[in-house]
């Protein structure tokens, strides 16, 4: 029985290493992929077949990509907005949390359903738009950051890791005369690193990936432009270019400027910097999921 037992038990550790091993083959592959076509000559890339290494190695397609003059001022500005807005939605996040997790609070299970169904319900773009327009935050840093502030989704997951901790750490904190910001701040943000990692990830990665409202509000002002928003004109130049170019050699002929070579190259830069930030915060992400899930 004992080594039946055992052998069991080494089989499905075999097989389980094995399902994992698969699952990151999935992971992985289609990074490899794009890294392989982005390193890969734009004229060898149409003949196909590039799979896990470049053909033909070129950097044409990153030179293409850096060319841009815009894009060092659209970093600048992609960082600032990322870092500002991730500090003021973690630190905004966490106020209304905090409140909304506190039992004492009269209003706490009518805030809670307001906040609900704007999950549900929401204004539409136009309205939005004209709302952001009155408020005079067109062409302006800030229309980047205060619209979207807080999510409701984020204020969901803290307010119920809050909700897990002893009430006693609440308790002894006002009885040393501590306020609620203090509390807040100096102990229960201290012991809470999970969730506020969890957050920042999710707050970090929206500002780092957004470019919808730099072309919405900011498309007239070039010093508000962002990196992503460059790297979107630098795609769909290199497909009007692509597309020109053919045109004028002939149809027996192609383009230098491969789109596809292109838009890998652009995938690649977008995705390094959540790469280098996501191994620090792997830890603290899956323990505020887990945690903030569960329900006593």
């Amino acid at each position: 029985m004992l080594r039946h037992r055992a052998f069991s038990d080494y089989v499905f550790t075999v097989c389980n290493y094995l399902f994992l091993a698969a699952l990151g083959f999935c992971t992985l592959f289609p990074f490899i992929h794009l890294l392989a076509i982005s390193f890969n000559e734009p004229l060898d890339l149409i003949k196909g077949g590039v799979t896990w290494f470049p053909r033909k190695f070129s950097t044409f397609n990153y030179e293409y990509v850096f060319s841009n003059k815009n894009l060092y001022m659209a970093v600048v500005i992609s960082i600032t907005r990322t870092v500002v807005g991730t500090v003021l939605g973690v630190v905004c996040t966490a106020m209304i949390a905090f409140a909304l997790s506190r039992k004492e609070f009269i209003f706490r299970k009518s805030f809670n359903v307001f906040f609900v169904i704007t999950l549900y319900v929401n204004g539409g773009l136009i309205p939005t738009y004209l709302l952001i327009k009155n408020l005079g935050l067109m062409n302006h840093f800030w229309v980047y950051i205060l619209p979207i502030l807080v999510s409701v989704y984020n204020v969901i997951i803290m307010r119920s890791y809050f909700e897990q901790l002893p009430e006693g750490v609440v308790e002894s904190t006002r009885i040393d005369g501590a306020n609620e910001f203090q509390t807040l701040f100096l102990v229960i943000i201290p012991i809470s690193l999970p969730v506020i990692a969890t957050i920042t990830l999710f707050i970090g990665v929206q500002h780092w990936n957004s470019w919808f409202d730099n072309y919405l509000y900011t498309s007239r002002n070039q010093g508000l432009s962002l990196l992503q928003y460059e790297l979107m004109k630098v795609l769909l130049q290199s497909v009007s270019q692509s597309a020109t170019t053919t045109a004028q050699m002939g149809a027996n002929n192609v383009a230098k400027l491969s789109p596809q070579s292109i838009r890998a190259a652009l995938t690649i830069v977008v995705t390094l910097p959540i790469l280098f930030v996501y191994p620090f915060l792997q830890k603290y992400f899956v323990k505020g999921i887990t945690v903030a899930a569960m329900k006593e």
